[in-house]
């Protein structure tokens, strides 16, 4: 299947923290810079979001929408988003990733971008475990998270 992936990036978040920069110039993944005055249009994506409903078979094909961000600025950066998106929520799933905040409290169950993209990829029927090779924690969310992935052949 083909890969239809938008990131839509907080400028302010440093690229070498960043999960997401080894899927840079990947095929089927474009990267936008988040800027107060750019609206972005994705209507027809499916739109990772916290708060939104489950994943459904329905959802088998779409293409997805990712915004990159610190939990505080996401909502800002989601209200410039245009089209009508489906919001969608992964399942509850363990993070290998090491997340300290001295500003804000982090969700109990995030993930972090790579790992929330890769699953979403699967939820899709596109499955890309070429998003997660370059990711430092992979076989430590692998790990955490192997009951689940073996759902799906994993």
């Amino acid at each position: 299947m083909h890969r239809d992936i938008l990131i839509v990036r907080d400028r302010r978040e440093s690229k070498k923290k960043c999960s997401l920069t080894p899927l840079r110039g990947m095929n089927g993944i474009v990267f936008i810079n988040d800027h107060p005055e750019r609206r972005v249009q994705a209507a027809g994506r499916i739109l990772l979001d916290p708060d939104g409903e489950p994943f459904s078979p329905a959802d088998r094909g779409m293409p997805l929408l990712l915004v990159d961000s610190s939990w505080r600025r996401v909502r800002a950066m989601t209200a410039r988003i245009d089209g009508p998106v489906r919001r969608r929520r992964l399942p509850a799933l363990v993070t290998a990733y090491p997340r300290v905040s001295r500003n804000f409290a982090d969700p109990s169950t995030g993930l972090a971008s790579i790992e929330a993209l890769f699953v979403a990829s699967l939820l899709v029927g596109a499955p890309a475990l070429d998003l997660i090779d370059a990711y430092r924690w992979k076989d430590l969310f692998l790990l955490n998270n192997a009951d689940y992935l073996a759902t799906f052949g994993l």
